[in-house]
């Protein structure tokens, strides 16, 4: 209980800081920049720093990728094919995918698997944050931008979609982090240390963000699509993730334990970020969000207790 308080306390505490400094008119207008400043800059160089450190010893455990994988594909599918508003269009519907089945792997998932497991655990959650950010997170940009760079010409379609994947950060930057990894280019030490003071600032200013964002007068989200998304999130995932790691795929107990643990935890705060980002509906993903890590307090005690 202490590791897991000691993991969501501190989301709690910049989630309030945004909220407060909006209230008193500290920040001022500072979502949207904020927000381009995690999308365009932080959030990029820790994906690419992820990628270019990435070894194939580290992502050879085929039972427990699958077995991740799985559970965010499923659950992505289910709350796509849930969302049945006729004002939805692809864009909405993959954000709303995202924002079911986007585990907190890097804010909450490291240090929660330290705690739980111990050094042993450290490969494990950094494998399960690369796939987040970059195998889930990838997949629902390019349905995003296949919506929004529509023309009535395939091959035009197919030329902006591609123009802007190729320019988006968010893509680029893995991309290139796995190209330095494959040719085993050494990242030189100054580059290395810039990268981690960036990277470092993307998930305390997305956090902050949310606590903006919560604060201006929204209009009036769905609750029941806000609760939908954080059933998702904190039962059907994990229910799907421990199926296929106990009883399809054989692998050690420190990774099934670990792959079920991960997959139980809150809503992560990429959703928020892509919404706001492209323009789309961003109050059902900030509440998600907040509701999913306040319920994951209870939830995974009872699971990391059930675990022994």
């Amino acid at each position: 209980m202490q590791a897991i308080f000691n993991s969501v306390l501190p989301i709690f505490a910049l989630i309030l800081v945004g909220y407060l400094s909006a209230k008193r008119g500290v920040l001022g207008p500072a979502v949207d920049h904020l927000n381009t400043f995690v999308v365009r800059l932080a959030l990029p160089v820790v994906l690419f720093q992820s990628m270019a450190g990435i070894t194939w010893g580290e992502i050879n455990h085929p039972g427990f990728l699958a077995s991740f994988v799985g559970g965010m594909a499923a659950t992505f599918v289910l709350a796509f094919a849930l969302d049945r508003r006729k004002a939805h269009r692809l864009a909405d519907k993959s954000i709303e995918g995202l924002g079911a089945a986007y585990p907190n792997t890097g804010f909450m998932g490291i240090p929660l698997c330290l705690a739980v497991f111990g050094e042993r655990g450290l490969p494990v959650a950094a494998i399960a944050a690369v796939l987040t950010a970059c195998v889930l997170f990838a997949a629902a940009i390019v349905l995003i931008e296949m919506d929004l760079q529509q023309e009535k010409s395939l091959g035009r379609t197919l030329g902006k979609v591609g123009k802007s994947l190729a320019t988006n950060p968010l893509l680029a930057a893995p991309m290139l982090g796995l190209l330095c990894a494959a040719l085993h280019i050494v990242i030189p030490t100054p580059i290395l240390r810039f990268t981690t003071l960036l990277g470092a600032a993307a998930s305390p200013c997305a956090l902050v963000t949310i606590g903006l964002f919560l604060a201006q007068p929204v209009a009036a989200c769905e609750m029941s699509t806000v609760w939908r998304l954080v059933v998702l999130k904190l039962f059907f995932q994990p229910l799907v993730t421990g199926a296929l790691c106990f009883w399809v795929f054989p692998m050690p107990p420190l990774w099934s334990h670990a792959a079920l643990l991960l997959s139980a935890l809150p809503l992560g705060t990429g959703p928020f970020m892509l919404a706001k980002h492209y323009g789309r509906e961003a109050a059902v993903t900030s509440r998600a969000i907040l509701f999913s890590t306040l319920i994951s307090v209870l939830t995974i005690s009872l699971l990391v207790a059930w675990l022994g």
